[in-house]
């Protein structure tokens, strides 16, 4: 699949989770080993669109918007991990997937431990088989904010929605990125199209509760990890100001079986920055 915007939005497919509608999309590979793609913060599924179609190749792909993001609904309230996980077992549920695997990126990487978790105290997520990490706060204590994401969390957090707009949030996302893999002004267009769908931006503070949330789960997110290294792995820009290098090199002594691959030169959005080198080894590791 092209990264295109409007055909993008087109194969939106939806379903209802507890009253709210989730936009998700699926690959035609629909006899292939089914793959979860779970985006990050503050974007949305179109994040995956430049490997979609290398991954779609071996995988039967499905992603959704999680609550908030994207072209899906945005309440006024209910924001945390452990609701996207639902959300992300519910899709499985509704698609009647029963193995899966999982790539995670940013804001998916909790919901993406939250899911290891539930798998090994047997509460949920029983098909999980392998799971391959991007660039997130993996471990809170490495996890280094943007001001963005300062301003998000602190007591005028309503703020962010109400200043930023398309050139303030285009400065401060490119900043993730490693300094020869920029994003376009066309690409910021598509980042902040989906940001800004149904007044986004406006509940971009209320998304930011992940934070909050992994410090509190950090033990049980990070025990979550050392229990699955055997299926787990890392693919790290290691340029990311928020989760590069010093997370990577964090990942390799709290779960020193695990897999791990450094790219030198890129940012914070390695499926976007690196589509080829991610979707080769993601597939590698995957297979």
């Amino acid at each position: 699949m092209a990264a295109d915007t409007h055909i993008w939005r087109e194969k939106a497919q939806y379903f209802d989770f507890q009253g709210d509608q989730i936009a998700y999309w699926t690959s035609e590979n629909t006899s292939a080993h089914p793959l979860l793609l779970v985006h990050g913060y503050p974007t949305c599924a179109f994040d995956f669109a430049k490997v979609w179609e290398q991954l779609g190749a071996r995988h039967h792909l499905i992603a959704c918007d999680m609550l908030g993001f994207g072209l899906s609904d945005k309440p006024r309230s209910g924001y945390s991990i452990h609701k996207q996980a639902d959300i992300q077992e519910a899709l499985l549920a509704h698609l009647a997937v029963g193995a899966f695997a999982a790539l995670v990126h940013d804001y998916g990487v909790s919901v993406g431990q939250e899911l290891l978790a539930r798998q090994q105290d047997c509460s949920g997520a029983f098909g999980l088989g392998k799971m391959v990490f991007l660039n997130g706060g993996i471990f809170p204590d490495q996890h280094r904010p943007v001001l963005m994401q300062k301003i998000g969390v602190s007591p005028f957090g309503f703020l962010l929605g109400l200043l930023i707009n398309r050139e303030s949030f285009g400065k401060s996302f490119s900043q993730v990125f490693g300094p020869n893999t920029q994003p376009s002004p066309e690409e910021l267009d598509d980042f902040w199209s989906f940001i800004s769908h149904n007044s986004g931006n406006r509940i971009m503070h209320k998304l930011l509760h992940y934070i909050a949330d992994r410090r509190t789960h950090k033990t049980r997110w990070e025990a979550a990890l050392r229990g699955a290294q055997s299926k787990i792995g890392l693919i790290n820009g290691a340029l990311d100001p928020v989760s590069g290098r010093h997370a990577y090199d964090k990942w390799r002594k709290v779960v020193p079986d695990a897999r791990h691959h450094l790219l030198p030169t890129i940012g914070h959005y390695p499926q976007v920055e690196a589509p080829d080198e991610v979707a080769a080894k993601a597939l590698e590791w995957l297979a």
